[in-house]
């Protein structure tokens, strides 16, 4: 027997995407749109816990609320992979099949983050209740405060053994703020099914980022029933109104080990503030290290004695730079800002967050 052409998509996507290689860390949820999420990953060694729960009430007399919950499950992997599932109870997708599970493989090709001229993302899925694979090939673009995505699905008819059928959707955020943005979307099968009620599916939500925590909040309106592929391109006719909240485990914060005491320790120097605001390097060499995704890097720093370095907060939270026997302390970096310090004697300076203690480094000056 041939196999399904969906199933020939996805595999070869998948075989692909696995040859590809490691990138940085991935994107906020800020950045996502509720039904064109292909390019969000979870970071490396995170577990990922989503909970999408939506409501409908029926008309009178007895507006009865009706909820339809999706649980996302994932694991971010080296080379910006995530596998995961989800777990919907009260799917409407097959007749007599209310819990729809879709187990998927998901990879982030390339990152604006990492110096590509886009975001270029890719999920491959087998979903129980329509008894097949389905597949996404998504590309995002970030204009200043706008965040635009666009996603092509190859998806297993349900209604029909072998066959597949293909959507389009298309979602933007609004960045307000550094912990609010406004997203929407459309997306649609085509030729829909009219007789089952298919319609053009739509989303809207309120997306906010909890201060100084790695989690997020979203209110959202839409017209869809679950967050797998098959549930995202398939509108119906009610309106249904729900939240998402998503929840990261960094398994660094409870598995990593402490940070050694430095030797010796370095000499405290004044960092002066340029006219942004932002810490001025001395003179000497400055090398420039990230923090994003609650990391970070490089995780080692290797510098001359007299050199710099500067720390760029690329998180949606505020982090500190504080060293391991307290002789050089940063304060709160605020999201987009940056503080630099000099070290003026060779040793080996372990440091780490105080707000997020998982989150460790070292400058080992030469």
């Amino acid at each position: 027997m041939l196999p399904r052409p969906s199933t020939v998509i996805v595999v070869a996507a998948a075989a692909w995407l696995a040859s590809l290689p490691d990138r940085a860390a991935a994107q906020s949820l800020l950045y996502r749109s509720p039904l064109v999420s292909g390019n969000w990953v979870a970071r490396t060694g995170t577990i990922q816990f989503n909970f999408l729960h939506r409501f409908t009430r029926s008309d009178a007399p007895e507006r009865k609320v009706s909820n339809f919950p999706t649980f996302l499950i994932g694991v971010g992997l080296p080379h910006r992979f995530m596998a995961g599932f989800h777990y919907a109870t009260n799917s409407q997708l097959a007749p007599r099949y209310p819990n729809e599970w879709e187990f998927f493989l998901r990879n982030l090709v390339l990152s604006e983050e990492a110096g590509a001229p886009l975001d270029l993302g890719g999920e491959v899925a087998y979903n129980l209740a329509a008894e097949g694979v389905d597949g996404e090939v998504s590309v995002g673009k970030r204009l200043g405060s706008l965040s635009a995505t666009v996603a092509a699905r190859a998806l297993a008819n349900p209604y029909v053994s072998g066959d597949v059928r293909f959507a389009l959707a298309g979602g933007l955020v609004i960045r307000l703020t550094h912990h609010l943005a406004l997203a929407g979307d459309v997306g649609s099968i085509f030729n829909r099914d009219s007789a089952r009620g298919e319609k053009a599916a739509w989303s809207v939500g309120l997306h906010i980022a909890i201060p100084n925590t790695p989690h997020t909040f979203s209110l959202q309106a839409t017209n869809t029933n679950t967050a797998t592929l098959q549930g995202a391109s398939r509108g119906g006719s009610q309106k249904r109104y729900g939240f998402e909240f998503t929840i990261p485990f960094t398994l660094a914060r409870y598995f990593g080990g402490r940070p050694k005491p430095a030797t010796p320790a370095a000499v405290p120097a004044v960092a002066l503030p340029d006219a942004g605001g932002q810490a001025a390097a001395p003179s000497g060499a400055t090398t420039t290290a990230t923090i994003h995704g609650f990391a970070f890097t490089p995780g080692t720093i290797e510098i001359a004695a007299g050199g710099t370095v500067t720390w760029k907060n690329g998180d949606e939270i505020a982090h500190t730079v504080t060293s391991a026997d307290g002789s050089f302390t940063s304060p709160l970096i605020e999201p987009g800002t940056s503080w630099s310090y000099t070290f003026t004697k060779p040793g080996t300076f372990t440091y780490s967050c105080t707000p997020h203690p998982f989150m460790k480094g070292s400058v080992e000056v030469k």
